[in-house]
């Protein structure tokens, strides 16, 4: 494929010089933009046009890295999933106490969604497309399973320690913490108006990160 900058008209030494820039950084620059997109319009109404307004650049440099509007999307979802489990997968669950693992994933869980209400909102829009775009992406399905594992590692030296009960299911444990550190981002615009609470407000976020840590505590404690 040819250079995109040289098809965009530029002048030989313009061209030079912008091939000495990051193309890293230009993708990131679009995939940011686009997750902004995505967020406010969703894949229907997301314009390609808009995105390259948001980086300077144009739409022939977008399909140049992404080749279509649909692959951004699904890039946007491989970024933001990875995201989540690198971060997860740093968290060293094995290094810590049992109880302190399981806390410090609820912890981590909670204030993830809590700072990223745009991967909350886009995974929304994927379920709104019955996980069409995930499932053309099985490294998410690699990335998530890690954190399964490790939490399953955690849940096995809990047992052995007889602090933990025997018999839990990893994938309905993960479930139960991430079901309630979800559900408090995506409604909590409709949830707070019905019931009259500011879900933004930080004693009770402090309050609910108490709350979901206890409950899964308390769920798998021998």
């Amino acid at each position: 494929m040819s250079d995109p900058q040289v098809s965009l008209g530029q002048s030989e030494g313009g061209a030079r010089k912008s091939r000495k820039n990051n193309p890293e950084k230009t993708r990131e620059d679009i995939l940011q933009a686009a997750i902004h997109e995505f967020v406010q319009q969703g894949l229907a109404g997301a314009r390609v046009d808009a995105i390259a307004e948001r980086t300077a650049t144009s739409k022939r440099m977008i399909y140049y890295y992404f080749g279509s509007k649909e692959q951004l999307y699904l890039e946007c979802l491989v970024k933001l999933y990875g995201d989540i489990r690198k971060t997860e997968h740093s968290l060293d669950l094995e290094s810590l106490p049992v109880e302190q693992a399981i806390r410090r994933l609820v912890e981590f869980t909670f204030d993830h969604h809590d700072h990223n209400v745009d991967f909350v909102r886009i995974v929304c829009t994927e379920n709104i497309h019955y996980g069409e775009f995930v499932k053309q992406a099985p490294v998410i399905r690699e990335m998530s399973s890690l954190v399964l594992e490790s939490l399953a590692r955690t849940l096995q030296r809990g047992v052995e320690e007889g602090m933990f009960r025997a018999g839990i299911e990893v994938i309905d444990l993960h479930m139960l913490m991430s079901s309630f550190c979800f559900y408090r981002v995506s409604n909590r615009h409709t949830f707070g108006q019905i019931f009259q609470i500011d879900l933004a407000d930080d004693a009770i976020k402090l309050r609910h990160k108490q709350m979901i840590c206890e409950a899964v505590l308390n769920y798998i404690r021998a």
